[in-house]
């Protein structure tokens, strides 16, 4: 397998990787606008410009897209994060210049027909709806909104309902303007394609546009606080949330490794705790997610309100033993499925594509996988139990609490028994 890399004139970037023995492909455009590239007054725009885009465009009405692809027993989608927007699609290997087309069509042809924006204004209010009915969806939210307040990284990416309401077809444009250049853009294609094709197909569609300068985001600051819902629900829902490296740290993987030891799996220290000799949950985990330069590793889970103070004490307590006697072993165990998961996920062209559209937009290159795996290896018993003794030093956290949650300890009392 073999990865190329391929500029435009004007800084539209194509990057593709051949999976010989493949009869499908994967393919989409990815551009560096998200949450994050939002100012308050347009938060929840570049997620309600995603949906527009499947809504009609100058060659095509909103039922031809979505059935141009599915005549050909394709797939075509599309989601918001907080740095990125993606538009992608999976296609037999002949279909793949139909699926670029549809693709650069969707994207840059867009009517933002009047009568669409209201049907789609309630779609997203729907959304919005739905998040807030789902505890462990809407809490990772207040989580994010407490680790970086008043920042944009911190706000949600669907937006607020009154700032949906009230979103024009002006203001769509002016983001695509803004931010929807052509050095914004990658498109990232793998499986049974064609490099040269994609080339010369991407310099006919996107090789007009001229470039932007579009604005650098604003540095997110981890700062922390709590944030505690109390509602009748069954279950007590509970995150915690210290600050971890961002994707351009090396020591991402040190967070990473250390976040499967914690919480990753069936043997992880949280899981054998809580789950298993405690019986205080059903699900329980540990993650670390990083943006360009911060990141977060969260602890989830969901119990009774009766159960909630020992099970958030005993989150606390595996944090603090764990920068003590961190073993071989576990870091043996972490690592191995840290890269297993990695290089599964890799067996599909569609991990594969969006690794690529990912990669060069964090280093302008892809790592090779041999580099990545090296990094991992790399990483020490002692580097893990460092990582976790410095998260004991910390003075910032940040707590979600939603659910039965009167009598949790609050974030002042864990952070106390962390320091201990």
């Amino acid at each position: 397998m073999s990865v190329q890399l391929h500029t435009l004139s004007n800084g539209f970037r194509i990057v593709s990787e051949d999976m010989p023995g493949l009869q499908s492909a994967s393919i989409g455009v990815w551009v560096n606008a998200g949450g994050r590239h939002e100012r308050p007054e347009q938060n929840g725009i570049a997620h309600f410009l995603e949906h527009m885009a499947f809504k009609g465009t100058k060659n095509r009405t909103a039922l031809e897209i979505a059935e141009v692809l599915e005549d050909v027993g394709g797939y075509l989608n599309a989601y918001t994060s907080r740095e990125m927007t993606a538009y992608y699609a999976r296609v037999l290997a002949d279909d793949v210049p139909l699926a670029l087309d549809v693709i650069s069509d969707i994207v840059l042809n867009p009517t933002f027909d009047a009568h669409e924006i209201e049907v789609e204004r309630g779609v997203i209010l729907q959304e919005i709806g739905q998040a807030m009915d789902t505890p462990d969806d809407i809490i990772f939210d207040w989580l994010q909104a407490v680790s970086y307040p008043e920042q944009a990284l911190g706000r949600t990416i669907l937006g607020p309902s009154e700032r949906v309401r009230s979103f024009s077809r002006a203001d769509l444009s002016d983001f695509v303007a803004e931010y929807y250049g052509p050095g914004q853009m990658i498109l990232a294609a793998a499986g049974a394609v064609d490099h040269d094709m994609l080339v010369k197909e991407a310099e006919r569609r996107f090789g007009h546009l001229p470039a932007i300068r579009a604005k650098t985001p604003d540095l997110g600051v981890f700062k922390g606080g709590e944030h505690r819902r109390v509602k009748a629900l069954e279950q007590a829902h509970f995150t915690l949330a210290f600050e971890a490296p961002g994707y351009r740290d090396d020591a991402i993987y040190t967070s990473q490794i250390y976040s499967m030891a914690l919480g990753g799996g069936m043997s992880s220290r949280l899981f054998q705790e809580a789950r298993e000799k405690k019986g205080l949950c059903y699900s329980i985990y540990a993650q670390a997610g990083a943006f360009a330069e911060t990141g977060m590793l969260t602890i989830y889970s969901g119990t009774s309100g009766d159960d909630l103070p020992h099970l958030a004490e005993l989150s606390i307590d595996e944090i603090r033993r764990s920068a003590n006697d961190m073993s071989e072993p576990e870091v043996a165990r972490a690592r191995t499925q840290l890269k297993a998961g990695m290089l599964m996920g890799l067996e599909s062209p569609s991990s594969r594509c969006e690794r690529l559209a990912r990669m060069v937009s964090i280093w302008g290159r892809v790592p090779t996988l041999e580099e990545t795996v090296a990094r991992i290896d790399a990483v020490t018993t002692d580097l893990v139990s460092g990582f976790a003794a410095d998260m004991c030093k910390s003075t910032r956290a940040a707590m979600a609490l939603y659910g039965p949650v009167d009598n949790a300890p609050d974030l002042d009392a864990l952070m106390a028994r962390l320091a201990a």
